[in-house]
């Protein structure tokens, strides 16, 4: 079995992900759906170990045989960059490969919020991208880079597990660092991508107490920090970083990111009437009102004050999706499906009629 010629067949379909497993031909995901390649044979666990050898080294390999999990980048010339994932299941190997597209896309061509433009101009403060695994937010992020990119002079770090998005320096320098081959940890790589001069931090996973409290506290000194999270909605992001601190700091660290808050974008990717994707965005931003209410441990009012903010650019993911039903974007099931308040969602519907 040769590997390159399934990645080009995912490049031309027009897939996302092409995963491979013992007892299963290829399967494609096109537009979120998994399409079996019912024409090729079930693959054994030799195919398996020959499509492992055929896109890694003797290092990935090595770490894989210890660990049992392994993420890598790999790239054919002429066709496109991958990310891959290779984990054990049963006793054999299982691979998924996410393609990444070479160039950043703009914020404009996947038709990201306008407010994404000025909130990655801001000159400090923490902006978060939450959302399910395969929602977007590393596509999000690296659009947001490349307006800052072409927008302003500053210094870039990233920190990502591993890099998707490759980028050019134009006005800013950006230096970006992998998880694994680069650096060890994201809290780390944080700690001394503070001593490099930086004006934007951008944590491809805020996952953990130290990565956090170091990117609240990089915030807190003036950088700009930008991570992702995953997590549902604004609400529910402000929750589960003050639920990783002892109980006994809580209080201090809402009073912390009450200050340092700047915007949370939650993201859920839908299927277009006709084809391809498109991401819906519950937009909160760091208003008085909204610091007011992490501050105070209020957080079952941002919904509403996010639902009442539309002037200052906010909107519930029920807002946006309502909005993309309405344009003919999306279907009505569609949205419902991705509602987490179908209720809601039915009567901003009906109030458009």
């Amino acid at each position: 079995m040769q590997v390159d010629e399934l990645l080009k067949l995912m490049v031309d379909k027009g897939a996302s992900d092409l995963h491979f497993m013992v007892s299963s031909p290829p399967v494609l995901r096109i537009d979120g759906k998994l399409v079996l390649l019912e024409d090729l044979a079930a693959l054994s666990s030799k195919d398996m170990e020959s499509a492992f050898e055929q896109v890694s080294n003797q290092e990935q390999r090595t770490t894989f045989s210890k660990e049992r999990e392994l993420d890598f980048p790999y790239s054919t010339p002429g066709l496109a960059r991958f990310r891959v994932n290779a984990l054990q299941q049963r006793g054999t190997i299982s691979l998924v490969f996410h393609v990444v597209p070479s160039k950043a896309p703009s914020i404009d061509e996947l038709g990201l919020p306008e407010i994404c433009k000025q909130l990655i101009l801001k000159p400090r403060g923490l902006i978060l991208v939450t959302g399910a695994a395969g929602s977007g937010k590393s596509t999000t992020l690296a659009a947001m880079i490349n307006h800052l990119n072409e927008s302003e002079r500053r210094n870039v770090i990233t920190i990502e597990d591993p890099i998707e998005f490759l980028f050019r320096n134009k006005k800013c320098l950006i230096r970006q660092r992998d998880l694994g081959d680069d650096t060890k940890s994201f809290s780390s790589a944080l700690i001394h991508a503070l001593r490099h001069d930086p004006d934007v931090i951008v944590i491809g996973e805020m996952r953990d107490l130290p990565t956090i409290s170091t990117a609240m506290m990089a915030a807190e000194t003036g950088h700009l920090v930008i991570g992702t999270m995953h997590s549902n909605d604004a609400a529910q992001s402000i929750d589960r970083i003050i639920d990783m601190f002892p109980f006994g700091q809580q209080q201090q660290m809402r009073l912390q990111l009450s200050q340092v808050i700047e915007a949370v974008l939650s993201q859920v990717l839908l299927t277009r009437i006709g084809g391809g994707r498109i991401a819906a965005f519950e937009i909160m931003l760091g208003t008085g009102i909204i610091r007011r209410q992490i501050r105070e441990e209020k957080g079952h009012e941002i919904l509403s004050n996010i639902e009442q903010g539309k002037p200052e650019g906010m909107q519930s993911l029920d807002q946006a999706l309502a909005d993309l039903v309405i344009r003919n974007v999306i279907t009505q099931e569609e949205a419902l499906i991705k509602s987490g308040h179908p209720a809601r969602l039915q009567q901003f519907l009906q109030s458009q009629h």
